[in-house]
């Protein structure tokens, strides 16, 4: 008994530290997700800026004007955020807070606004202190031009409380730690405990490996005292860091319990099979006609019993290969989003432009101009919208890596109708590239173009046509519509 324990101590710790190899890997590929969602956040806030900067009412110096506009803009972040302007001085020349614009203070953190000077684009704080409202605050910040010299610099604070919004709904589970760090490491969003570490600096392990490298696995502990198995990278747009750890107890407990079931198993298999030994010992003594048969008996349920234990083993051992597991992440990241957009519609369907727009997110993160979209609004059914996220994620993967999105001139064009003349109305979807490199049709079909076939086909009800075009691939998805609910 005391070897099959030991082996399957063993098997367990063998699980053990596979999964946590696992663990590591999805942390890493968590906080990079989070990092995606914040730059994309923190640049619709840039852009918003950028075309207030570019107004007719601020180049001519029309405060009053303006005004309207920049309450507008504030407006969608809520009361706690303020708008204002400043020149190379700090001095506030305008502010959503008030009219009075003699009152205002100068601005606290000068540092940034030389940086905008400066460098003519756009800028991101550090946490600290607002000079008007009096409260911790990081600020997005752009350039105000006039005849390409910097004016202004127009600064957003938004709530603190959109970024802790963030991490919450990003957190996994409640075995998670999620924060978000500016480039001095300090707290500025993080759950749990948001209240009782904010604006706190990092621990010890964690703000050293943030001072030699962008991005990387290790183990911390929290500000809560919380053993981690952490991640973090930094974001190359604000310079902001995602940071997340799930505890090494919730990564322990899985080990133990394997440890107590195997061996439970194992004891009552034994035990078991030791029963019969004793039983079919018994029997053999009382008659040597019987010796040959019960010993062929007793050699039968041993094997069996070990067989059982193999059985066990192999569930308990589990094993896939790296390639095969990342291109399941990818598709699984798309699969992600479709749901988290069919979740905040609570599942009653969604808009075809909203579920592309999720899908091709990360593509359009360095420049949103490279992929138009154009099309009528069109209602998906929950099923729909799965299935075709999956289908533009594909699409997209296969740009991004040998066609138009794979260089720096390449463009595409998503354009779809709906098709009235059948018994169901059908969606016509095309996707046009150009200006990427050479086409040439490949030797053979790889699984996610048998992927974007087999999808439209059984699960559609239409067809998926790709054709390799000297100016750039082009590929029609034909569905039929559900009725969305």
């Amino acid at each position: 008994m005391l070897p099959l324990i030991v082996f399957a101590v063993g098997l367990a710790y063998s699980n053990y530290r596979q999964d946590r190899s696992e663990v590591t890997r999805r942390v890493l590929e968590t906080v990079r997700s989070m990092r995606l969602v914040l730059d994309s956040e923190v640049q619709r806030m840039t852009g918003g800026l950028q075309v207030l900067a570019l107004g007719d009412s601020l180049q001519s110096g029309d405060f009053n004007g303006f005004r309207r506009l920049a309450v507008e803009f504030t407006s969608q972040y809520g009361g706690d955020s303020v708008l204002l302007l400043a020149d190379r001085s700090g001095r506030q020349l305008f502010s959503t807070v008030t009219t009075e614009t003699a009152s205002l203070p100068p601005r606290n953190n000068r540092e940034i606004v030389e940086r905008v000077f400066a460098s003519k684009a756009p800028q991101y704080s550090d946490l600290f202190v607002g000079s008007t409202e009096k409260r911790p605050i990081v600020t997005v910040e752009v350039p105000v031009l006039r005849n390409g010299e910097v004016a202004y610099a127009l600064s957003f604070s938004p709530p603190i409380a959109i970024f802790q919004k963030l991490v919450e709904q990003q957190r996994p589970n409640d075995q998670w730690t999620v924060s978000l760090l500016d480039t001095k490491a300090r707290v500025f969003a993080r759950t749990p405990n948001p209240a009782e570490t904010f604006g706190k600096q990092a621990s010890g392990a964690l703000h050293d490996a943030m001072s030699h490298t962008p991005e990387a696995a290790l183990s911390t502990v929290s500000l809560d005292g919380v053993a981690l198995s952490s991640a973090f990278t930094r974001s190359q747009l604000t310079g902001w860091t995602v940071v997340a750890g799930v505890s090494e107890s919730s990564l322990i407990a899985p080990l133990w319990h394997d440890i107590a079931i195997t061996s439970l198993i194992g004891g009552i298999l034994l035990l078991v099979g030791l029963t019969f030994a004793v039983r079919m010992a018994t029997t053999i003594a009382r008659g040597e006609m019987l010796h040959d048969l019960l010993i062929e008996e007793l050699n039968h349920r041993v094997k069996n019993t070990l067989a059982l234990m193999q059985a066990i083993a192999v569930q308990t051992f589990r094993s896939a290969s790296r390639d095969e597991r990342a291109k399941f992440e990818g598709r699984l990241g798309a699969l992600a989003e479709a749901h988290n957009l069919l979740s905040q519609e609570k599942w009653a369907g969604s808009e075809l432009r909203d579920v592309i727009a999720r899908a091709l997110q990360p593509f359009l993160l360095s420049n949103h101009d490279r992929i138009r979209m154009t099309g009528p609004a069109v209602p998906l059914s929950p099923r729909l919208a799965v299935v075709l996220s999956m289908i533009v994620h594909e699409i997209a993967t296969n740009a991004a890596k040998y066609g138009a999105l794979s260089n720096e001139t390449g463009r595409v064009t998503l354009d779809w109708d709906v098709i009235a003349d059948a018994p169901k109305p059908r969606l016509r979807l095309i996707w046009t590239e150009t200006g990427g490199p050479p086409v040439t049709a490949p030797v053979q079909r790889g699984f996610g173009s048998r992927l974007i076939e087999r999808s439209a086909r059984d699960q559609l009800d239409g067809e998926a046509t790709v054709d390799f075009l000297p100016r750039g691939v082009v590929c029609t998805v034909i569905c039929t519509l559900d009725e969305a609910p």
